[in-house]
């Protein structure tokens, strides 16, 4: 038989249900309605398991029709395991033996042992962990199916919702991290542009900073021509200016020289 996955949740001995024979002529049949089916549809039909009291189902645990409701009940919250092995159909059914004291002290040193076998992070995010702590809670959830069933299924209904939850925010999670990486995208697309456009302003700022450098040389250079122009025109105003000063001064010397003389012969 092919080895099942070791798992916390105990299992009954696996028994060959149909062989390749049998499973052509079931398929010349129709379909038969199983008896579990409306139970997990409906789960207020489930039939009430025996009142025991104690870790052990020990009223009523030899009732035929008390102990076919309990794995009724069991199949449903834990379906069996089913594979084919060449021409032959496997079957695994949850057992249906009640929990004693020990079985539990022996489950929580097995999921211990397997913890630390399988290396779980104490803290944090641990699929490893999670997969151990569900199987547990599926063998708890068992354990206690036996004596109530109806306790069994307030918890199936409770683990139904711790997974419903998880897988929520699993998709949250994922969601969110898919519009993280279309962002991050969208963000590298946006930073390239900017780049190029941080690169060509660069550039235009050299270029505009060449510019006016360019500009105060040469603002520099015709200061300084038009200074020596201005210097150079004093300069030359200045000795025009002398040059008539002195012009006008030997007009006038001449004018008195001429004057003079006529004044003398009066």
């Amino acid at each position: 038989m092919i080895p099942n996955q070791s798992t916390l949740v105990k299992y009954e001995n696996p028994v060959l249900v149909t062989t390749h024979e049998d499973q052509k002529q079931a398929a010349r049949k129709p379909p038969k309605q199983s008896s579990i089916g409306p139970l997990a549809r409906v789960p207020s039909g489930f039939p009430k398991a025996p009142q025991v009291d104690g870790l052990t189902c020990a009223k009523g645990a030899d009732d035929p029709h008390a102990k076919k409701e309990i794995e009724d009940v069991l199949n449903v919250i834990l379906p069996p395991k089913e594979w084919k092995q060449g021409d032959g159909l496997w079957r695994q059914y949850v057992s249906s033996t009640p929990a004693t004291r020990v079985d539990v002290i022996a489950l929580q040193e097995q999921l211990d042992m397997r913890l630390k076998q399988r290396q779980a992070r104490e803290t944090g995010i641990c699929p490893v962990r999670r997969e151990l702590y569900s199987q547990c809670f599926d063998e708890v959830i068992r354990q206690v199916t036996i004596n109530c069933a109806e306790r069994g299924l307030l918890l199936l209904r409770c683990r139904d919702e711790i997974r419903m939850t998880m897988a929520a925010y699993q998709a949250l999670y994922e969601s969110s991290t898919a519009y993280g990486m279309r962002k991050a995208l969208m963000s590298e697309a946006g930073k390239q542009d900017l780049e190029e456009r941080m690169t060509k302003v660069i550039e235009d700022k050299t270029d505009l900073d060449r510019q006016c450098q360019e500009l105060k040389i040469r603002i520099e250079q015709l200061e300084r021509k038009y200074a020596e122009q201005r210097q150079a025109e004093g300069k030359r105003h200045h000795e025009e200016m002398q040059f008539l000063k002195r012009a006008n001064l030997q007009l006038k010397q001449q004018l008195e020289g001429i004057i003079a003389p006529k004044k003398a012969e009066k």
